[in-house]
């Protein structure tokens, strides 16, 4: 059975959105846009919107963590996917299923009560910092950038 091929995984808290989905997706290539979220995967209406937001010729797939992890090796060759997930919590789930994730790109991270502001567009609480922890100590590479055009910042930052 072949490798399903993850392109990239996002983690942005507004997940799909025009600036997003048209710059990345313009840079990497996917042709299919997958949501891994557990309340977006039952949210008919949320889909609808980030449908109008997908850049056309795209296709786009919400599901859940667990029906993520139970038909990403399903996947065809020609499926170049770019998974999308609200927060680092979520791609360690998909990861420990055994998705095989290879880099993590964090866009936006919200500032929200008991956060802290990291990176330009990044705020993390200790459950966030544990979850990156792990997810790099199991070889995953981690990239803050918040568009492709924008330099890379320093990962270290979110665990100092």
């Amino acid at each position: 059975m072949s490798e399903p091929n993850i392109l990239l995984t996002r983690i942005d808290n507004r997940l799909i959105h025009g600036q997003v989905a048209t710059q990345w997706n313009g840079t990497i290539g996917a042709n299919l846009i997958l949501v891994a979220n557990d309340s977006v995967a039952g949210n008919k209406m949320r889909q609808n919107l980030m449908d109008m937001a997908a850049p056309n010729g795209v296709a786009t797939r919400y599901f859940s963590l667990q029906k993520t992890i139970d038909v990403i090796h399903k996947a065809a060759p020609r499926q170049k996917i770019f998974i999308i997930c609200e927060n680092p919590e979520d791609v360690l789930t998909l990861i420990k299923g055994g998705v095989p994730i290879k880099k993590v790109n964090i866009g936006n991270m919200h500032m929200a009560e008991g956060k802290r502001q990291v990176a330009t567009c990044v705020a993390v609480n200790d459950a966030d910092v544990q979850a990156f922890r792990e997810i790099q100590e199991r070889g995953v590479e981690l990239e803050i950038r918040r568009v492709p055009t924008t330099p890379v910042e320093d990962t270290s930052k979110l665990f100092a």
